[in-house]
């Protein structure tokens, strides 16, 4: 994928926050939706039902042409023959991921502090990486174990030292989506926004056209 495709609505799962539908019926209607990107995250699951949502969806996905990412786990990406995987800071490191899924794969990187930034900069100046993640822009429940909020002036920072794209990730709903667009995100990253609609299409199309009508 071109890197510069990086940019939409991205969509990251979270089971216990599909209050009104299954998760498989969360990403189909988020498919038709139009969102661009669905990160499947399992935190707690065992790995071979991992694999198997992470099949499931992949299923779900294909007639739309919507890349599915694994959450930390290359492995379950490598089975599941998912377009990529997303990695934080203490996953496998990333220029092992390029090594083991090829040139083709997506991969991301969150970033949590400035000092992230510049950690990844001084051992590889021009990081063979598809976006970075700046997690989280604001303080939310889905993510606890983050550190302080970048905020929308982190954002700008980040932009101006990267010309990779930058997926914004961390209390994004409708309400502040242009916001964050604005700030310099070339994607939003959402949970609960989309996870716990009661209609996950329409909320897809919403975040869509606040992320349109500033691009």
């Amino acid at each position: 994928m071109n890197r510069k495709q990086i940019r939409g609505v991205y969509l990251v799962t979270d089971r216990p926050l599909c209050i009104h539908h299954s998760l498989e019926e969360v990403v189909r209607l988020a498919a038709l939706g139009g969102v661009s990107f669905v990160q499947l995250r399992e935190k707690e699951t065992d790995s071979r039902t991992f694999l198997e949502l992470a099949k499931h969806l992949k299923k779900i996905l294909k007639p739309f042409s919507i890349p599915l990412l694994i959450n930390d786990r290359l492995d379950i990406c490598l089975a599941a023959e998912a377009e990529g995987v997303h990695l934080g800071q203490t996953d496998l490191p990333w220029w092992e991921a390029r090594k083991l899924l090829g040139e083709k794969a997506i991969i991301g990187l969150s970033l949590e502090t400035k000092e992230d930034y510049f950690s990844l900069i001084q051992t590889h100046p021009k990081p063979e990486l598809d976006y970075l993640a700046v997690s989280p822009v604001f303080d939310t429940d889905t993510k606890t174990n983050t550190k302080e909020a970048w905020g929308l002036t982190g954002v700008t920072w980040l932009k101006k030292q990267t010309n990779l794209p930058i997926v914004a990730i961390g209390g994004i709903k409708e309400s502040n989506a242009a916001d964050v667009i604005q700030a310099g995100a070339n994607s939003l990253a959402v949970v609960s926004a989309i996870c716990s609609a009661k209609d996950p299409k329409l909320a897809t199309e919403n975040l869509s056209k606040k992320i349109h009508s500033v691009v």
